[in-house]
């Protein structure tokens, strides 16, 4: 079965001079559940990742699915299943690469412990935090094909966080201009993904000097109607109604606020 990655990796390899295609293979690697092989099963929160020795130094093993990690271990084998952020943080930390989809899928693809760390520092870019008051709104105008490719791709993966959100041009008091992006009936505790979320879109959109500024209102707000009117606007799916399991019951990372520790 052809995954997303699949998909995106054929993208990039078809046209390695254009920054954006590579760009969105890693902005995926780093949302998509990867199940990193292990060496032994999980001891409570710490794993010990299996590790192969290569020209371009150790690495660990990821997989986009856990067929394509039982056929590389030709049987049953102890994983972790978690966030391919998550994975690139501890990874990185240790100047491990990574191997994803290594002699199993046409995405296979070698991060040496560079890129790991490359991807590693653009995940951590945090967006900073603003007050100004918007005076006016218009439709959006000028804005990169690229970015709201981005933003399309990265809202349709935040299942069930919020409603919607709405893209508009802006002019703030003081008089400067740009473009913000109004998310609609976020879950309470969401916002802050969210807003990452975003950050992430504009930086793994390759747009240099991009700026998009971010608020949150709820479908009552007095200010909606203006901006719906206006906005582009980006429909994000409903949470689905029943959540499937999709980590091994040993497998730590099942609690976000507790990420297991490497061994």
């Amino acid at each position: 079965m052809e995954t997303d990655l699949d998909r995106l990796h054929a993208a990039m390899n078809a046209a390695p001079e254009h920054d954006a295609a590579r760009l969105a293979f890693y902005d995926r690697l780093a949302d998509a559940e990867l199940f990193l092989l292990l060496a032994e099963e999980p001891l409570g929160d710490t794993i010990e990742p299996a590790l192969v020795d290569l020209e371009e130094g150790r690495a660990a093993l990821v997989f986009d699915t856990e067929a394509r990690l039982a056929a590389f271990a030709e049987g049953p084998a102890p994983y972790a299943a978690l966030p391919g952020r998550v994975v690139a943080r501890l990874l990185s930390a240790e100047g491990l690469g990574l191997g994803l989809n290594l002699a199993v899928a046409p995405s296979a693809t070698l991060l040496p412990a560079g890129a790991l760390g490359w991807l590693a520092g653009m995940l951590g870019q945090a967006p900073a935090e603003a007050a100004a008051r918007p005076v006016a709104y218009g439709p959006p105008a000028g804005v990169p094909q690229a970015l709201l490719a981005a933003l399309d791709a990265k809202l349709a993966r935040l299942a069930g966080l919020a409603a919607r959100a709405h893209l508009v041009a802006v002019t703030w008091e003081g008089g400067g201009q740009g473009h913000l992006l109004v998310v609609e009936d976020a879950l309470p505790l969401a916002e802050a993904a969210l807003a990452k979320a975003v950050s992430e879109a504009l930086v793994f959109s390759g747009i240099e000097a991009g700026a998009l500024d971010v608020t949150f209102l709820a479908s009552g707000d007095a200010a909606l109607g203006d901006i719906a009117r206006q906005a582009l606007s980006f429909d994000l799916p409903a949470a689905p109604a029943e959540t499937a399991q999709v980590l091994s019951p040993a497998a730590p990372g099942t609690d976000p606020a507790r990420p297991p520790r490497l061994r």
